[in-house]
């Protein structure tokens, strides 16, 4: 069963990426999470400034690890101990080389979905830093733009959220109540249609479950 799922995960991941192209993305394929990681640093040079937000596939396929560890200019949002730090390391990634994040939903006509609480996600991916890279575990691939909306309000926010106290219907029950609470994360939804500039978005699409 899992040699089925792989194989029509590949196969899905050769249409999605030549939709990607025409949308003016950087698109590639990799199996495993550790042929992603490979891609990964192959993508980005030594030396360069790396940031990231809620990047739980970056993270799960070892990226996150590699660029503390390597020749990289890290803009570690761990290691800031105040809201004050917190908040220059998110506007520093504004300017950085590469932001990587992940995707809360894929459609098959190359559009992604991501939905945020602070916005600082979303509003790297729209402008800012020179590269953005997305991995992305082909669970988060759906047929329609619509699925695909629905997916990150119904699945991914629901599931994100428990990381999270509050009392948010989600995190209460699981289930999204479309709510407009305090802790809500939900606040803003951007779709990602397609790159004005050739190839700054750059999508590793891993033929694995990753992410929420």
């Amino acid at each position: 069963m899992e040699d089925i799922i792989k194989q029509c995960y590949e196969k899905r991941a050769q249409v999605l990426i030549k939709n990607m192209q025409k949308r003016h993305f950087e698109a590639y394929y990799c199996a495993t999470k550790e042929e992603a990681l490979e891609k990964a640093l192959e993508l980005i040079p030594k030396g360069s400034s790396v940031g990231w937000g809620g990047a739980l596939s970056a993270n799960q396929i070892g990226l996150i690890q590699a660029i503390r560890e390597g020749n990289y200019q890290a803009l570690d949002r761990d290691k800031c101990k105040t809201a004050e730090e917190q908040e220059r390391n998110m506007r520093d990634c504004f300017s950085a080389d590469f932001f990587l994040t992940g995707a809360n939903g894929l459609s098959m006509d190359g559009q992604m979905v991501n939905i945020d609480g602070t916005g600082n996600r979303v509003a790297a991916i729209v402008y800012g830093p020179r590269n953005v890279l997305v991995i992305a575990g082909m669970n988060k691939v759906e047929d329609t733009i619509e699925d695909a909306v629905k997916r990150a309000r119904t699945v991914a926010a629901p599931r994100n959220h428990q990381r999270f106290p509050g009392t948010t219907p989600c995190t209460v029950n699981g289930v999204c109540g479309d709510c407009l609470a305090e802790k809500c994360i939900c606040n803003q939804i951007l779709i990602t249609r397609n790159s004005r500039i050739e190839g700054r978005i750059k999508f590793i699409l891993v033929g694995e479950e990753l992410g929420l």
